[in-house]
């Protein structure tokens, strides 16, 4: 396949070039103090604002192509910069500085009864490759937090968002290079090859994790063609249970603004669940607070757009939702089982019990009790920063932030002992 020039064997040895400097400057990134890191992430703020308006022209140009190209508003809000989103990519950069190093920590160790001392300490993963959609802000936050944790950071963001990154891009390996850091830390793939793509997550022995950050399609198809180990990030079906007893005044709230506050992210309810029990009063009071907020209700009763299969397991990024009357606690249960994607799912309700049975059995990443779905945020959670939100089990589980980007190594010091058995 050709596209423009560039063929694919191109686009692999491009690709694999870019792992194995990524490889060679992790290796001096896992040598860096604390003290060089957090002045690397000052500068490149620092760099990153002084750079603004070219940052900013490059952007308008990705936003004029995407709309004549028919990209929906929802997305072009997405890929969009502003200056006040340019000060908030520079705040976050700071805000990765002041944040802890992971690197070093020891997780645990003892003194064994031969007088072995032996330790788990935090090391850098070594090369992480993005695969992300639209959003330019991912490339500085990725590679923000890549640094912090001594990783070298590979990023191939979607072809939308070519121009902003290129120039974000640029801006950081000037800055590293500034601070005697190898610029090779931060890189930026071909984003006009798909095949880019398949070539990251099939470098095995030079990337050692993959984390996709957008839709299902693209997780679903790095997870299932990688060869190199990945983190699945985001897709969130999530729900809102609003329990026989729960206080509708807290129901409303909680859900409007669970669903509207920000419909296009992962952390947004896509489905609400009344219980039977109070469907007379709670039915009519939630959907009218949600047909005030101009949202689209898509369920099995009169005046709904009528649902399907799909709109069970829909994340629908916009101003939609599925609704259902469920009979109780089990019945919602069963529901979410089925059709959750293990991100967040919320329960409103005024019964401990029933709260408790709730947290219990529900199968996702964050559970909450009396509070909305927006909080599955590593910020939010107190992490200062966040590179996605995992819904695997595996290694990290959840908002994933600085220690989630470092694996460890088990460190023995002995006096000569030897092994007699």
């Amino acid at each position: 396949m050709t596209v423009g020039t560039t063929t694919q064997p191109d686009v692999r040895e491009a690709v694999r070039a870019a792992a194995r400097r990524a490889r060679v400057a992790s290796r001096a990134l896992a040598r860096l103090t604390t003290a060089q890191k957090n002045d690397a992430l000052h500068a490149c703020a620092d760099a990153v604002l002084a750079a603004a308006d070219e940052i900013l022209a490059a952007n308008t140009e990705d936003i004029v192509a995407a709309r004549a190209g028919g990209t929906e508003e929802s997305l072009l809000d997405r890929l969009r910069l502003t200056k006040a989103r340019i000060d908030g990519i520079a705040s976050g950069l700071r805000q990765v500085a002041g944040l802890p190093d992971p690197v070093g920590v020891v997780v645990r160790g003892s003194t064994l009864p031969n007088g072995l001392e032996i330790k788990q300490v935090r090391v850098p993963l070594g090369v992480i490759g993005m695969v992300y959609e639209a959003r330019p802000n991912v490339t500085v936050d990725a590679s923000g937090l890549a640094l912090k944790s001594g990783n070298a950071a590979l990023l191939r963001g979607s072809s939308s968002a070519a121009r902003s990154n290129a120039a974000l891009v640029m801006v950081l390996r000037e800055a590293l290079a500034a601070q005697d850091i190898p610029a090779d830390a931060v890189q930026l793939l071909p984003s006009r090859d798909r095949s880019s793509v398949t070539h990251l997550i099939q470098a095995r022995g030079l990337v050692d994790l993959v984390i996709p950050r957008g839709g299902a399609g693209l997780i679903d198809a790095v997870v299932r063609d990688a060869h190199v180990p990945t983190i699945e990030t985001g897709t969130g079906n999530c729900h809102v249970y609003v329990h026989a007893a729960a206080d509708l005044d807290m129901a409303e709230q909680i859900l409007i603004n669970a669903k509207t506050r920000r419909p296009s992210v992962c952390n947004t309810a896509e489905t609400l669940l009344i219980d039977a029990a109070i469907v007379d009063t709670a039915l009519p009071r939630l959907t009218e607070a949600l047909q005030r907020h101009g949202v689209t209700i898509h369920g099995d009763l009169p005046g709904q757009v009528p649902a399907t299969d799909v709109d069970w397991g829909e994340e629908y990024l916009s101003l939609d939702i599925a609704l259902k009357v469920v009979d109780d606690l089990d019945r919602a249960l069963e529901h979410i089982d089925r059709w959750g994607s293990g991100h967040t799912e919320a329960i409103v309700t005024g019964d401990l019990s029933a709260a408790r049975e709730f947290t219990s059995r529900v199968d996702a990443a964050a559970v909450l009790v009396n509070a909305s779905t927006a909080f599955t945020d590593g910020e939010q959670f107190g992490f200062g920063a966040e590179i996605g939100i995992s819904t695997q089990k595996l290694h990290a589980r959840g908002p994933m932030a600085l220690p989630e980007l470092t694996s460890t190594k088990w460190i023995v010091w002995g006096e000569g002992q030897i092994r007699l058995v």
